[in-house]
């Protein structure tokens, strides 16, 4: 254990840099927005101001916006109309894309946010309603401190290539699949 601190402590005092990081939570498995809503946790627990935006998901009766609502250093936006599936309106999820990336553009240029949660985001990569080309653009000319979240399936290669960190969530084995309903406080 000690050569393992040694080597611990020289990686943190080597680490010089501060910066505001730009994070991916992508993968086929569950917990890709809980992971982000966590560190939206810790983010306001330190005082820190955020806004969460929603790409997909057209709900707001879920549990972590009930509950991260009532922070005063926080905005919650849902701009989906729900999964593609679901809506079977490609122009209108263009729209909603469109409307949530201007709505992105302007906390991005924001100094006073800490940190920006992009929900569901990776679709509208995938989907082709923004380019990989513009949403670099703005995630690396937003101010230096200023920390983005990013979370969804499939995130491109351009994304990661651009990004401090990136998890992959796998999913191993899922109640779904057994036919098991999407239950409040655990799905949603």
């Amino acid at each position: 254990m000690q050569r393992k601190k040694t080597v611990v402590d020289a990686k943190i005092e080597s680490a010089q840099t501060a910066k505001g990081l730009l994070l991916i939570h992508t993968g086929n498995g569950k917990g890709k927005s809980t992971a982000a809503f966590g560190l939206l946790a810790r983010a306001l627990g330190h005082g820190m101001r955020a806004a969460v935006v929603q790409f997909i998901k057209g709900r707001s009766d879920t549990g972590e916006e009930a509950f991260f609502r009532a922070n005063a250093n926080l905005t919650w936006h849902v701009m989906g109309d729900g999964f593609t599936w679901e809506t079977q309106n490609a122009e209108r999820d263009l729209a909603s894309a469109r409307k949530a990336w201007e709505l992105v553009c302007s906390y991005l240029q924001d100094e006073s946010i800490n940190v920006v949660i992009l929900d569901e985001f990776t679709y509208a990569l995938k989907y082709g309603w923004l380019t990989i080309d513009e949403v670099c653009a703005a995630l690396q000319t937003r101010p230096v401190m200023q920390h983005v979240v990013i979370t969804g399936r499939g995130a491109p290669e351009g994304l990661i290539a651009i990004a401090d960190t990136v998890s992959e969530i796998n999913l191993v084995k899922h109640a779904f699949k057994d036919g098991v309903q999407a239950m409040p406080g655990i799905e949603w």
